[in-house]
């Protein structure tokens, strides 16, 4: 017995022990009184309420405390109230460290478990001889609720152990709390391990010597109840035990038992054996099977099904004898353990009732009778089980061996709730990660796996201690709760729960001994907890030090290694620093100044000690999105330094040059790790950097294919860890510059895999839409086939004997790939539906593929084709995601075996042919089952070939004769769920199922005792369990790849066979060639497979397509350890020479050159739904396209002879008219146009969209004349970098962009696609030649191709040259190009360098550097040339003696090319269009500006304007002349609104501008009147600008943070201003100064003010005006005021429900109000709520009046003053117009991003609406 509990003997009166009546170590809440019981003649505690949940006792006072007591049995002395409802809880420690609560109440009516609970219904008595008393004792059922009216006072006895153990598998610990709650009486409550009978008293015993049952003692004086002398304590009050031996249900019920032990123990007598009954097998035991399968433990199992047993053929049992010594068979002996799952059959010693006996170690023993049924024979009075005298010999029940037959080995993933947990080991050897609820330490030199099991969901956080002895883990869930484990053993020390909704952080102190974690209470609200983990590996309670609740949003925590009392902080627009003091957590911020409003992502300590300094003094480095990174004085808490990364340009060939501080976007840091010596940063560019800890370069960088998520350096500094959101994990070594990758891992579900055998490779298909290739030894990912945009892989299945494999899509298309020649070797569309099902036959015969529309295909896998043989329709069972073991070939090749044609139905074909050979009707083998079964998979034995095996929806296998089709054997209650995998062993002796997230092993022939075993480790659902092809493993998948091993032992069958796989070569053309291992274990992540070796070949690419956009080349991998897809590339300390890059990527990498279009980020969806109105019906027209797209490439045309002048903005072609200023706009496109195109005779223009996830890219065929398009193109998976039309006009070129480098040429009289060809290398533009119509040059990384049109025959074909650049230039970018005359062409490229080509000897003669940056347009007429770049600059040569360097034998310097001009514009350049005579041309810049060129008279004059970043708000003038926007650059600009055109523009540097306003037509406050506007800043200003006077004429400073919204007061004497912490602040706009400061929406960010007119008593409060203001909580608050008399007054407050938003939601919408126009005194509001919709409040009523339903959130909301309409900008990308009273709507999907800003102007004729930086004004006409 172990120390701590021997106070506790020989029992403890709980009620004294925490000296209840005090309340100090006891809490109470509610009705809680004491009174004194007539009956027991002393005070006792009355609970009493309505809510159980808020009257109650709770010993001890606080959940993180606990009783510590170790007793088994607990005592419970108290009286249900009459007619009421009670609950008890209790809290139960286990030896393994789980809390599980057990509760009992007679509120439950029936019994229910899970992993952490356990709920037992009550069954209250009544006094003796009543009439509930004799009408519940003939009652079976129903008798759960409340007390009756007699109801007595009662002695619960319960048994912990044998609730932990039996209903749980688990070994109780000690008792952590007890909670009684309404309605009850209570006396006392005892633990102790002495089993007591209340009948008997201590006195008793010692006067009469009544002699007590062996374990039992009387009852304590403290316990005693009252008994009158000549009464029978038995009479007076009940006595419960449990576990219970009563009858009645609910089974598994608290209820007094119909023969108690203690009804037979008396002071006249001792106890009394009853002569055993022959019973029947009970109810109980099938509930106990049901009971038992929830357990989940790895330990081995058996679910068996049998007939409903007779009685027991045995008159008379011996009788029962006692015997304490070594005669019994006790738990500790040899015997058999009841494994989970098991159907048992149990004889009741005495009446019925269930028992059930189970030591520490899940032991259950029981004899074995000749009939096979199992006897567990108790004494009623004894509380262990005792031997048998039986003249029947004693059986040892036999199991599955060995015991586990299973053991995990490895497993193939990373992540599942996050991708930033990974943690070194102190040693650095081994990396700590989790893969969804499993947490592995891999050892870095030798791979080898180490398993921590235990979550029940997935782990959202991890933590190991500086010395790696302790490992914390948190899981996510309703259910979180944290894990403390032993690292060096692996096991759990002790749980702590959390009691939050959601915990994604953890951190442990430098010592060990304090943990901090960082969650979501129920309510969404942060919560930091700290607890005292110091005596964690006693397994004890861990408390807690400190809980704080706070509204900042932390995103990293960490405890500062220099003392375990300090913390530090991150989150959006926050840093904290934290400490406990006196048992609080409290924190301060940092002043972070403008920098307030950045999102942190991460933040690391300053290491290293130096002796002449405090241990405290450090600097702390922060992270952030924007690319900011914070040096903060730990100590001063102020901000040292401030560093932005940026990006860093390539200048030329071999130098790059870093941007300044205030320029380019910011490198987003998403991780930071700090060392002594460097600091190491990953970002959302995929790239992990290494920095001094100045910054001031980088010395290693290594690129990664995803965002890198993670970052940690390991103690010594040596390594450098980095996890990516792709689902990748490795490491850098630093002194070798080697990288090398630990783990890749699928980002969703895997639905299937296959197992190459022979090659020991495993390819995977998962919900990510790709299809992977692993190696089973060393886990590392050889291939990954990405497929086409518009479908996903949904099966797949490799060749059993050669190097192919076969892939079902859910576009029907079934696929073959030859590995070994990197090809699609066939290519078949049979089905119309997904394919969910592909298989060979064992001898590679044949391919099947099952659809799910019911398709079965059968294909000759012998041929090269695998052409198709046959094809039947409605013959497999209809529905997707039926898996993939809908088919099954017989292990001979004969037969097939399938689900269909109906689910109920099983299938047997010839294999060869697919003629019909039998059907099965599953749904009609039980005929005792009242619904109709239905078949899920079907699997072939491969010794028993006329087994069939079927696993059907009612849980069951079947085996079936595959001749006759008789059942031969079932199998019930297989799993909990339903088994959705089987598989057969190839000897036929073992039989794997899979069901919810657990696998068993079975016995085949199901002749064992114990038939299975179980094993746990999924967190999600099996898909798919097959044996490995040499029967050694097992592997099984779900939500990652499980490889077990099979420790089954090997025995030689006769009758097995190897099977003889040949292919005859006459009938194939493929030369298949054996793959030895080594060929194929290229760690090289993204081959490309599926690239062709010529052009004519490319016609099969349009399956799945690597994303990489190299040539494909298998060869031995040398160095596995450090292969890697990564390029790390060192960078020279204080030199800019980079070094080749260590190791080559293969992956789509983005060229290095802002020439390359990328496509602005986008999270939105068009709703693909919508209908657009009517012609002629529509009650908006676009007007006019306010801007220009300068994210876009070559995006606008102009011809000089007919004054075609085109451009793109968003996803609207807009042609206009540079005479009049009209426009006009083509629809087509839904996605950013990204260049544009125009024949010679501009009677056609080309546009081109990029592609999404589910679509290819669009080219559009536009006619000029009348605006229509007249085809619509799509090839190209991703972007179209480039369009041309050919001289004569009769070719169009499209070229992908670098994710798929495709030339594409069309004919433009059909517009067919004559031939496409591949390029190595990225591309960036292309040009016809306009002397030739066959000739053209492409340009990219590093090469000019030209390219030669040839047309052999009727076909047509591109032959292209690739060339180098010259040595002068070295290494670079071509981006731009442009012919001059016949032979000679120019380029330009990223370092700044031109060109010039002779084009007949492919030569570069003359090389110059035209500018420092990179030059993204090159426009050439007779001797001019023009280039521009992103330096801003536009410049003009003078090239007429290029001419006459051509035939001159060496290369040129360009000394005779002269600079004529140069412009300074306002942004990179982009697109460029000159006339012939090169005077004048317009230029577009990346700030979204279009320029006319006169270099006559060296003026640039802007044509057109727009934003380049966002635009946060738009609003017209009262007087409609202008309107004015804000964007999130800082600017404010004022545009006239009948020409559009720029009048003014006010710019705030490093600010944003949130909202904008004009002053009120009504004005008074200005003293000139003039009109101004007002913008509201992201640094709490406020700024007014006059518009006449074109200056700012007022700036105050009314918020500390960004205002959100912004409105002058109706008649214009106040400025209200409303700031993101919901504070409004009234300020004068003459003054400035702050009159009033309103707090009642503080906390929430304020969405909208709005001002309106009022009469003066209206609604009952003076003033002359309403104003309400909105926040993001959904409350609404109206204000009646009198800006004159200083009045306001809140008229109205409403507050607008919603659901708690999901875990895993988007930001949610805001909420949205304004004040009617047409409809006096109402307020229209949306926000989000249960249901989409707008409401209509009235003021006067008080009521709503009306909702009218949304299809989507609303972002923005605007009402038009006549016409009762509302307009409403979706996150769908759609304007939708609404009749406000009718509820008629229109929509308009004219953006291509979602619309979040929308405006009617004052008089309601025109709309804004905003997308991003796309501006559009609509005439309003009407519904």
């Amino acid at each position: 017995m172990s120390s701590r509990a021997l106070w506790q003997q020989p029992y403890v009166n709980i009620f004294k022990h925490v000296k209840i009546e005090e309340w100090k170590k006891v809490s109470k809440e509610g009705d809680v009184t004491t009174y004194m019981d007539k009956k027991l003649k002393c005070s006792v505690f009355r609970i009493r309420g309505s809510i159980p949940a808020s009257n109650y006792i709770l010993l001890p006072k606080t959940s993180s405390q606990s009783l510590g007591l170790t007793g088994q049995f607990l005592y419970l002395l108290f009286r249900p109230s009459p007619n009421k409802h009670f609950i008890v809880h209790l809290d139960i420690t286990a030896e393994e460290g789980q809390v599980i609560r057990v509760s009992f109440s007679n509120m439950f009516k029936e019994f229910k478990s899970t992993a952490t609970w356990l709920q037992f219904p009550f069954l209250c008595g009544g006094a003796h001889g009543s009439v509930y008393e004799n009408t519940a004792s003939a009652a079976k059922q129903d008798l759960v609720g409340p007390a009756p009216p007699s109801t007595r006072w009662t002695c619960l006895t319960m048994d912990l152990r044998y609730v932990l153990s039996v209903y749980l598998n688990r070994t109780h610990s000690h008792l952590k709390s007890i909670k009684l709650c309404a309605n009850m009486s209570v006396k006392n409550i005892i633990t102790s391990d002495l089993l007591f009978d209340p009948g008997v008293s201590f006195s008793e015993f010692r006067q009469f010597g009544v002699m007590l049952p062996d374990g039992t003692a009387p009852m304590p004086r403290e316990m005693c109840f009252p008994v009158p002398k000549g009464q029978s304590w038995h009479h007076l009050y009940d006595y419960i035990r449990f576990p219970s031996d009563g009858t009645k249900l609910p089974f598994d019920s608290i209820q007094k038992g119909s023969n108690s032990a203690a009804e037979k123990v008396s002071p006249s007598k001792s106890p009394q054996r009853e002569e055993s009954r022959i019973v029947s097998l009970s109810k109980p035991v099938r509930d106990r099977v049901s009971l038992i399968q929830q357990i989940t433990t790895p330990k081995s199992a058996q679910v068996f099904s049998t007939k409903q047993h007779s009685l027991i053929q045995k008159t008379q049992l011996p009788e029962l004898i006692y015997t304490p010594s070594g005669g019994s068979e006790s738990p500790g002996s040899s015997g058999q353990r009841l494994q989970a799952g098991e159907e048992v059959t149990v004889v009741c010693a005495d009446d019925a009732g269930v028992h059930v006996y189970a030591n520490c170690e899940d032991d259950v023993y029981a004899h074995m009778t000749d009939s096979e049924e199992e006897i567990t024979v108790i004494n009623a009075a004894c509380p262990r089980p005792v031997s048998l005298s039986s003249d029947q010999p004693v059986k040892r029940p036999q199991k599955l061996y060995p015991d586990p037959i299973l053991k995990l080995n490895r497993i193939i993933g990373f992540g599942g709730a996050t991708m930033r947990c990974a943690v070194w080991s102190s040693d650095g050897q081994e990396v700590v990660y989790p893969c969804h609820a499993i947490i592995i330490s891999m050892t870095l030199s030798s791979g080898q796996q180490r398993f921590f099991i235990g979550h029940t969901d997935k782990v959202s956080a991890l933590a190991l201690n500086a010395s790696s002895t302790v490992l914390a883990s948190a899981q996510t869930g309703t259910n979180s709760l944290i894990r403390l484990w032993s690292y060096s053993g692996g096991v759990c020390q002790t749980i702590i729960p959390t009691h939050t909704h959601a915990l994604n952080l953890l951190s442990f102190s430098q010592s060990g001994g304090v943990l901090c974690g960082v969650g979501k209470d129920s309510h969404s609200k942060t919560t930091v907890i700290l607890w005292n983990t110091w005596r964690a590996a006693e397994g004890s309670v861990v408390p807690v030090l400190a809980k704080a609740h706070t509204d900042v949003d932390i995103q990293m925590m960490k405890i500062a290694f220099f003392d375990d009392t300090r913390m530090v902080s991150c989150g959006l627009g926050n840093v904290r620093l934290w400490r406990v003091r006196g048992g609080s957590l409290r924190s301060c911020p940092v002043n972070l100044g403008q920098y307030h409003s950045l999102e942190f992502t991460d933040l690391g300590f300053e290491q290293g000690h130096a002796q002449d300094r405090p241990v405290d003094e450090r600097t702390l480095f922060v992270s952030s999105r924007s690319g900011h990174i914070i040096e903060i004085d730990y100590v001063a808490v102020a901000i040292k330094n401030i560093r932005r990364l940026l990006p860093a340009q390539e200048s030329h060939a071999h130098q790059r040059e870093k941007q300044t501080f205030r320029t380019g976007a910011g490198i987003a840091v998403n991780s930071i790790s700090v060392c002594a010596e460097f600091c190491v940063t990953g970002s959302e560019d995929g790239f992990m950097r290494l920095w001094p800890l100045d910054f001031s370069s980088v010395f290693l960088e290594a690129e990664h294919e995803g965002p890198v998520s993670l970052v940690c350096v390991s103690s010594d500094g040596s390594r450098v860890l980095a996890a990516t959101s792709a689902g990748n994990l490795g490491y850098l070594d630093v002194g070798s510059r080697g990288y090398r990758t630990l783990m890749r891992s699928h980002t969703g579900s895997v639905l299937g895999f296959s197992v190459d055998g022979v090659r020991r490779r495993v390819t995977t298909v998962s919900r990510d839409s790709t299809v992977r290739v692993w190696d089973m030894d060393t886990m590392q990912q050889l291939y990954d086939f990405v497929p086409d945009d518009d479908e996903s892989p949904c099966s797949v299945a490799f060749h059993p004997s050669m190097p192919l494999f076969t892939c079902g899509s859910s576009s029907g298309t079934v696929r073959v790939f030859d590995i070994q020649t990197s090809s699609l070797i066939a290519q078949h569309r049979q089905h119309m539906g997904s394919v969910e099902s592909v298989i060979y036959s064992p001898d590679g015969q044949c391919l099947f593929s099952a659809g799910a529309l019911g398709y079965l295909v059968l294909y000759n896998s012998s041929e090269n084709d695998h052409h198709v043989v046959r094809v039947l329709g409605n013959a497999v069972a209809r529905g997707e995601s039926r898996g993939p073991e809908t088919l099954a070939v017989s292990s001979d090749s004969r037969c097939l075996a399938l689900v269909g044609p109906t689910e109920h139905i099983v299938t047997i074909m010839e294999a060869q042919s697919l003629n019909e050979l039998l059907r099965v009707d599953v749904s009609i083998l039980d005929v005792e089952s009242s619904t109709l079964d239905s078949a899920l998979n079907v699997c072939f034995s491969p010794t028993s070939l006329s087994h069939l095996l079927v696993t059907t929806s009612a849980n069951k296998i079947l085996w079936i004769d595959t001749h006759t089709g008789q059942l031969l054997r079932q199998v019930s209650e297989v799993h909990k769920h339903q088994c959705v995998s089987l598989a057969v062993s190839e000897d036929g002796r073992y039989l794997l199922t899979a069901g919810q997230n657990c696998l068993k092993v079975w016995d085949y022939d199901m002749r064992l005792d114990v038939n299975s075993q179980v094993f746990i480790g999924h967190s999600e659902p099996i898909r798919q369990v097959r044996f490995t092809p040499d029967q050694m493993g097992v592997v099984t998948v779900g939500d990652a790849l499980f490889f077990w091993d099979f420790l089954a032992p090997r025995q030689e069958i006769p009758h097995c066979r190897s099977l003889a796989i040949s292919v005859s070569p006459h009938k194939s053309a493929h030369s298949w060639v054996e793959l030895n291992v080594p060929e194929l274990s290229n760690e090289s992540p993204r081959e490309a497979l599926f690239q062709p070796s010529s052009p004519p070949a490319m016609k099969n690419s349009e399956g799945f397509l690597c994303d990489s956009t190299a040539e494909l080349q298998l060869s031995p991998t040398h160095s596995p350890k450090h292969t890697s897809f990564l390029r790390v590339t060192e960078w020279v300390t204080n030199e800019d020479t980079p070094t080749v890059p260590a190791n080559q990527s293969r992956t789509a990498i983005r060229p290095d050159c802002y020439k390359h279009f990328t496509p602005r980020f986008k999270t939105t969806v068009l709703d693909q739904t919508v209908v657009a109105p009517p012609s002629g019906q529509a009650g908006l027209s676009l007007k006019v396209v306010i801007g220009y797209n300068g994210n876009g490439r070559n995006n606008m045309v102009w011809n000089p002879d007919t004054g075609l002048f085109v451009y793109s903005c968003g996803c609207v072609v807009v042609v206009e008219d540079l005479h009049t200023g009209s426009q006009r706009q083509w629809f087509g496109h839904t996605e950013e146009i990204s260049t544009l195109a125009v024949t010679h005779d501009a009677q056609t223009v080309a546009s081109a969209s990029g592609g999404g996830v589910s679509y290819s890219s669009l080219i559009c065929i536009w006619n000029v004349s009348d605006g229509s398009c007249r085809n619509r193109l799509s090839y190209h998976k991703g972007a179209v970098q480039s369009l041309t039309f050919s001289r004569d006009d009769m070719y169009l070129l499209s070229v992908g962009d670098f994710s798929e480098p495709v030339v594409a040429l069309w004919s433009t009289r059909s517009f067919e696609l004559l031939c496409t060809v591949q390029i190595s290398v990225p591309l960036h533009d292309a040009s016809f030649c306009p002397f030739t119509a066959n000739e053209l040059t492409l340009v990219g990384s590093s090469a000019v191709v030209f390219t030669r049109i040839q047309t052999p025959g009727n076909g047509t074909e591109l032959q292209v040259q690739r060339v180098g650049l010259p040595d002068a230039v070295g290494q670079a970018e071509v981006t731009s190009l442009c012919y001059n005359t016949h032979h000679i062409l120019y380029t330009g490229t990223n370092s700044g360098h031109v060109c010039v080509w002779d084009c007949n000897t492919q030569r570069c003669f003359v090389t110059w550097e035209a500018d420092g940056g990179e030059i993204g347009v090159i426009v050439c007429r007779g001797n001019k040339l023009v280039t521009g770049s992103n330096t801003k600059k536009l410049r003009l040569w003078s090239v007429a003696s290029v001419q006459n360097l051509m035939n001159s034998t060496g290369q040129a310097d360009g000394a005779q090319v002269e600079l004529e001009q140069e412009l300074l514009l306002d942004g990179t350049v982009v697109s460029a269009a000159f006339d012939n005579a090169m005077d004048m041309g317009i230029v577009g810049t990346t700030a979204g500006t279009l320029w006319y060129i006169n270099w006559a008279d060296s003026t640039s004059i802007r044509l057109i304007s727009g934003h380049k970043s966002k635009v946060n708000g738009v609003v017209c003038s009262p007087d409609e002349k202008h309107f004015v926007t804000c964007g999130q650059d800082g600017s404010v600009r004022v545009w006239a609104l009948q020409s559009h055109e720029l009048l003014v523009q006010f710019q705030v540097l490093n600010q944003s501008c949130e909202c904008v306003c004009w002053t009120p037509p009504r004005g008074v406050y200005e003293p000139s009147g003039h009109t101004c506007v007002a913008g509201g800043y992201s640094d709490g200003t406020v700024r007014i600008f006059s518009l006449e006077s074109a200056e700012m004429v007022l700036k105050l400073q009314p918020q500390p943070v960004s205002v959100c919204a912004l409105q002058y007061s109706h008649y214009g004497h106040v400025l209200l201003s409303a700031g993101h912490d919901g504070l409004i602040t009234v300020s004068s706009p003459a003054t400035g100064v702050t009159v009033r400061t309103i707090s009642d929406h503080k906390g929430a960010p304020i969405t909208t003010v709005q001002c309106t007119s009022k009469q003066y008593k209206e609604f009952g409060l003076e003033g002359n005006e309403l104003w309400l203001a909105v926040s993001s909580d959904r409350r609404v608050s109206i204000w009646a005021a009198d800006w004159t008399k200083d009045k306001c007054e809140l008229l109205d407050w409403l507050t607008f429900p919603a659901p708690a938003p999901p875990e895993d939601a988007l930001p949610l919408p805001p909420s949205l109000a304004a004040f009617s126009p047409s409809e006096r005194g109402v307020v229209v509001y949306t926000g989000y709520a249960v249901e989409k919709e707008i409401i209509f409040y009235s003021l006067y009523k008080k009521q709503v009046l009306r909702t009218i339903s949304l299809a989507d959130w609303a972002l923005c909301l605007s009402l038009c003053s006549t016409g009762r309409l509302l307009a409403v900008g979706s996150n769908q990308r759609v304007l939708k117009l609404i009749h406000s009273s009718s509820g008629r709507f229109q929509d308009f999907p004219s953006h291509s991003d979602s619309v979040h800003v929308c405006s009617f102007s004052w008089s309601g004729s025109q709309l804004f609406t905003a997308a991003h930086n796309e501006l559009l004004l609509w005439a309003v006409h009407g519904l």
